[in-house]
């Protein structure tokens, strides 16, 4: 985890890896399975979700991969008109196909980077982002998502993410370094462990909790909440 970003992965390269990883997200069981309480952050912020924006009519989901949030939010909001995101197109094809099944609303996608997309303003009562922040860059960029983000929810909406996670003390982010190795390799394998924090090395540029729940209140949420945290993971939110 320690690539400067100037020899990160470019984002063709990011999105060649995943166009070609579209069963694995296909799958609740093993789509997220490097993310540590992966399940349990699901089920956690669907369930937020609910009961913040019980009135709920329209998501938009943000690095959608093959659809599982999307999915999830609708066992729990039946009916939703959703707004898919995401790099690769197949993996889009894969989460509009599995979406257009579980909803009577529509289903519209995007294939781009969520840096470059422009979003209608005020359109969505749900925004989530699955593991797909952690992309971004510079400080600037961060900045120009959660305002693009923020602009795009109607008042009284609310934005969720889970993701990977920085810390800014050297020794802390050591310590859980370490602490995701080890989960990693009683997952996979020592080779495994090796193979996963190589292409987060290259592809990731993760901020802290902190620095991204400050942010949201920057750009204007009006409340901010983590629900979960465990070694260098997170799912927390804020609405608007």
């Amino acid at each position: 985890m320690k690539a400067n970003n100037a020899s990160k992965s470019s984002i063709e390269e990011i999105r060649a890896r995943f166009d070609h990883d579209v069963e694995r997200f296909s799958n609740l069981d093993t789509a997220q399975q490097t993310v540590i309480d992966a399940q349990y952050c699901l089920e956690v912020i669907t369930e937020v979700v609910k009961r913040v924006t019980p009135n709920a009519k329209s998501l938009l989901d943000i690095g959608c991969g093959a659809g599982n949030y999307t999915l999830k939010m609708l066992q729990k909001l039946p009916g939703l008109n959703c707004t898919l995101v995401d790099l690769s197109d197949p993996m889009l094809k894969k989460a509009r196909d599995r979406v257009s099944e579980a909803t009577k609303g529509t289903v519209i996608t995007f294939q781009s980077d969520i840096r470059e997309i422009d979003l209608p303003e005020q359109e969505y009562c749900i925004a989530v982002a699955g593991a797909v922040l952690h992309h971004l860059r510079e400080e600037s960029e961060w900045v120009h998502v959660f305002q693009k983000i923020f602009r795009s929810l109607k008042p009284g909406a609310s934005f969720w993410i889970c993701d990977l996670v920085s810390h800014d003390h050297p020794a802390i982010q050591q310590f859980f370094e370490d602490t995701y190795g080890a989960f990693l390799t009683e997952l996979g394998g020592k080779d495994y462990k090796e193979k996963v924090l190589d292409y987060i090395d290259r592809e990731d540029t993760p901020r802290s909790v902190f620095f991204q729940m400050e942010l949201m209140k920057k750009v204007g949420f009006r409340h901010v909440e983590l629900l979960h945290k465990n070694s260098c993971f997170a799912a927390f939110g804020g609405i608007r």
